[in-house]
């Protein structure tokens, strides 16, 4: 895992000299501590790279990397499962090494960029550069586990691995906030693809390719992209579940390839346990990693400890009670190199700690919930769907029936939503209208930008279809959001991350599963609830969903109280158009605690910081 920076000018006006691109390079060191490298393979170009060695760990892996007839220059963010693989598709023997960054750039002489790119598994950001056409191609995985920004202003393109690099090259670091972005930023509290918060800065989308000529023309190419309404192959229970073993076991092997020690984190939870399964397989030493917690509502150490006693597994557990995870605050926030409000950034911060003690290289149970509708939101939404369609005032009746009757057992506020799709959406909204429309009047009539369509699915009485719009919705709405913080976090660690959930193979596998074998009512993830029984059946199933979390309520009460009030008040609101008083507000009424303001207030901590 590493950490590039890359310049081209397109004006030919005169770049950054050398010691200042580097500067801007550094501001990713922790993404890359091992090596740095440096080239400028055109007068109008230059590339800068931070190492993070895991494959091939000599010299024969460092980048920037030039194709071997030298046609392709290239800086590359990952790790590609499949590369050994794809070399013995490759006519070729004038290896220098064994990186995959090499494999790469024999496939690009051999098959152009986009069959390359096509060919790839695993998890990728990368700037290409294309000697013969003068064209600087920016590609992204096809989840969107590894970030790419750019800033582009028609003259200057800057593409980095952090967004705070792209605001601190000279030609970005003056850019007003974009209201639109802000307002989706205050919304869904982080900000996705393809969007930057300042003017003429984006994110390459998961599964695209854009590219720029040395006239400054632009091109986008979606490679690949989540399929909504696949239909099923696998309805039968047994046949479901074999094929999740096999593809799991397949995908974990493949991603435990690595010239460094690799290990995992360990939660307790129903992913990461069967992350472990697989491991154990193929790893007889495989390390894991666990945090605790004093509080008995979210600990999730015990039954952690049960499945790695019953695994064998080498388990590191690091006990916090509230104080001692408080005291790491200061720390774990120096990860936040963008607005980006999801304060697990601190556990997730502190088991990345925890385990580069002893690997370099961990994998991580994340998107299993996205795949096999494990959030209760799932269900929160279809329990509805035979009413979704009636008209507005029949929907109010039949809910406020329902609340008179039965305190809502049945029926739902998704209800009175719009739609399906509007009422998934509000739930992953935690700033209410009335106290965003007090903080910023400016932003009431600004819509979030219009090409921001993950939400945008139809009504529908199939509840396979739903659920399968409702996946397609997470995968690139929520799931992004999650992928940022755990390479934030882990990266400040310089750690790497990786998610075999989210290995092409599995992805596909997921896709061909009927979804009504993962849920239903009292169903979250069914389907691998009963593998991991299966491989365990010691450990009893989970029946109160935990996770390790922070007593943020609290701490805005009390420890974190003076100064999330310095920080919010006295930070500069001009640029974003906020209102002070609105702001005091929001932090009396959670002092009082007339309301729980947690996520509004970190989403403005994680803005104003």
């Amino acid at each position: 895992m590493c950490g590039f920076l890359t310049e081209f000018n397109i004006s030919s006006q005169k770049m950054l000299d050398k010691g200042a691109f580097l500067e801007v390079l550094n501001v990713s060191f922790k993404r890359g501590p091992d090596s740095q490298g440096y080239m400028s393979p055109d007068r109008y170009l230059q590339m800068g790279f931070n190492r993070l060695a895991i494959i091939d760990t000599t010299d024969a892996g460092q980048q920037p990397m030039q194709s071997p007839n030298r046609k392709f220059t290239i800086v590359f963010n990952g790790e590609i499962y499949n590369h050994l693989d794809l070399r013995k598709k490759l006519d070729f023997n004038r290896y220098r090494g064994h990186s995959d960054t090499e494999t790469i750039t024999v496939c690009l002489e051999a098959w152009g960029i986009e069959k390359t790119v096509k060919a790839l598994n695993g998890m990728f950001a990368m700037a290409i550069y294309n000697h013969e056409t003068q064209e600087l191609s920016l590609v992204r995985d096809f989840a969107g586990i590894k970030p790419l920004f750019y800033g582009w202003d028609g003259k200057s393109l800057v593409t980095a691995s952090q967004y705070d690099q792209i605001i601190s090259h000279p030609s970005f670091a003056n850019k007003s906030v974009n209201s639109q972005v802000l307002k989706l930023y205050l919304q869904q509290h982080f900000v996705p693809a393809p969007f930057g918060l300042h003017e003429d800065t984006f994110q390459i989308l998961p599964g695209e390719i854009v590219t720029f000529n040395k006239k400054g023309v632009k091109k986008h190419l979606r490679y690949w992209e989540l399929t909504v309404n696949q239909e099923p192959t696998l309805s039968n229970p047994k046949e479901a579940e074999a094929h999740i073993e096999s593809v799991l076991d397949t995908c974990v092997q493949r991603q435990l390839l690595s010239d460094v020690p690799v290990g995992a984190f360990l939660s307790g939870g129903v992913d990461s346990s069967l992350i472990g399964t697989s491991i154990k397989k193929y790893h007889n030493r495989a390390q894991v990693f666990t945090i605790g917690s004093d509080s008995k509502i979210h600990d999730e150490s015990l039954r952690a400890k049960q499945f790695a006693e019953a695994l064998d597994l080498q388990q590191t557990i690091w006990n916090l009670n509230a104080k001692e995870t408080l005291s790491y605050w200061d720390e774990a926030m120096k990860a936040l190199h963008e607005p980006m409000a999801d304060f697990s950034i601190l556990p997730t911060y502190l088991v990345s700690k925890l385990a580069k003690k002893q690997v370099t290289v961990a994998l991580s149970g994340d998107g299993g919930d996205e795949l096999f509708f494990g959030y209760e939101r799932f269900w929160s939404v279809s329990k509805n769907l035979a009413y979704q369609h009636y008209p507005s005032l029949l929907r109010k009746a039949l809910y406020g029936f329902d609340k008179y009757t039965t305190g809502n057992k049945n029926l739902n506020g998704v209800l009175l939503a719009s739609s399906q799709a509007k009422a998934h959406q509000g739930m992953h909204s935690r700033f209410r209208n009335e106290w965003l429309d007090a903080l910023a009047p400016n932003l009431k009539e600004v819509p979030v930008p219009q090409s921001y369509k993950v939400y945008n699915y139809k009504n529908t009485k199939d509840p396979r279809a739903l659920l399968q719009s409702m996946r397609h919705a997470e995968f690139y709405g929520m799931m992004q959001k999650t992928l940022r913080k755990v390479d934030l976090a882990s990266m400040e660690n310089s750690l790497e991350v990786r998610v075999p959930f989210l290995d092409k193979q599995m992805i596909e596998a997921s896709l061909q599963i009927d979804p009504l074998l993962s849920y239903g009512m009292h169903k979250r993830k069914q389907l691998l609830k009963n593998v991991l029984h299966k491989r365990i059946p010691s450990v009893p199933e989970e029946t109160v969903k935990k996770g390790f979390s922070i007593p943020l309520s609290t701490w805005l009460r009390e420890d974190l109280k003076p100064f999330f009030t310095e920080r919010l008040l006295d930070a500069d609101l001009s640029s974003y158009g906020f209102e002070r008083s609105a702001i005091e507000n929001l932090l009396k009424m959670h002092d009082k605690k007339q309301k729980d303001l947690k996520w509004p207030l970190f989403t403005l901590y994680a803005l104003l910081k």
